[in-house]
């Protein structure tokens, strides 16, 4: 028997529902992911402009002859730029100043930062002021900080030196950027007395993260604040120092700041690190903008280098605890 109109009516809404809703689900993930594309295109825009482009435009501009006296001469030159850097007789200087300046001054960072995170843990009188008394100088300009302490550790008329000869402990003012030692030194300090309200801040942040019952435990098994301290608070915040040491490793590696205020990399180049020397290629060699590139690069590479043996010397240390 032949079906009727109504039955014919009636089959057609429901296949054409089940045609329909597998594109209606396509093409509403296609709005949703387009959505989700432009809002990321600024971002994306902004990072590439800033990060990306840069990158490569130096890895280029390491490999060619571009000053600003021979803009209409560039070419390619190999790797010329690389020869120079490395075979000047300051290179092997300049790589030793750079292990001390980053090795002293991410030590003593964490250490003191660790220790002002301790102090700071447990709440007590005027600890607000207190703390937005330590964290101020990391509100503060890097080259501002290395000019006010330029003046500080000044020979003739420093406040460091006026201190020391009233309290006896010398006569006359000490040349501190006159001393390759001194100079160096002096760096290191200001570097870490700027440093230390990050790590403080990093460590502060994961020690109020661990629970109370974990210490209650390790009390009640008999543990004293030094086996605590080691059993307990370290591995916890064992991955946030990991990360923070790395941070601060690739920042103060590129932070000529504070270096260039009070120095400049003297004297006799006593504090000139990788970045200061970029720096100085730039300003004192013809504004060399390829053989500065070179270095660039070459920070980047050793970076890259130390950033993949840190973490697998780190996941080695985890995975045997």
């Amino acid at each position: 028997m032949p079906a009727s109109k109504n039955e014919k009516g009636a089959k057609a809404p429901f296949s054409s529902s089940l045609e329909t809703r597998p594109f209606r689900s396509f093409k509403k993930k296609s709005r949703r992911f387009f959505f989700l594309l432009a809002l990321f295109i600024p971002t994306f825009s902004v990072i590439g402009f800033l990060t990306i482009y840069p990158t490569v435009r130096g890895f280029i501009l390491s490999f060619q002859n571009y000053t600003v006296f021979n803009i209409r001469r560039i070419r390619f030159i190999g790797l010329q730029n690389y020869e120079k850097v490395i075979n000047s007789g300051d290179f092997g200087l300049i790589l030793w100043n750079t292990f001390l300046w980053i090795f002293f001054s991410v030590l003593f960072q964490m250490l003191l930062g660790l220790g002002l995170a301790l102090l700071m843990r447990k709440p007590f009188k005027g600890r607000g002021i207190y703390t937005g008394f330590v964290f101020y100088p990391w509100a503060l300009s890097g080259f501002a900080i290395g000019l006010i302490w330029r003046w500080l550790f000044d020979g003739s008329f420093g406040i460091i030196n006026d201190i020391l000869i009233r309290l006896g402990f010398i006569e006359t003012g000490i040349g501190f950027f006159s001393d390759p030692t001194l100079a160096m030194l002096a760096v290191i300090i200001v570097n870490i007395w700027y440093g230390i309200p990050f790590f403080a801040i990093m460590i502060l942040a994961a020690l109020q993260g661990i629970p109370k019952d974990v210490y209650e435990s390790a009390w009640m098994d008999g543990a004293n604040p030094i086996n605590s301290f080691f059993k307990v608070t370290l591995p916890y915040i064992r991955p946030v120092l990991v990360n923070t040491i790395l941070l601060r490793v690739i920042w103060v590696m590129n932070f000529p700041d504070i270096i260039y205020a009070m120095t400049r990399g003297g004297p006799a180049k006593a504090t000139e690190i990788l970045s200061v020397y970029m720096i100085n290629i730039v300003f004192y060699e013809n504004n060399n903008f390829s053989k500065a590139s070179a270095v660039g690069v070459i920070i980047i590479s050793l970076l890259m280098v130390f950033t993949t043996f840190y973490y697998l010397i780190s996941n080695t240390k985890k995975m045997e605890m």
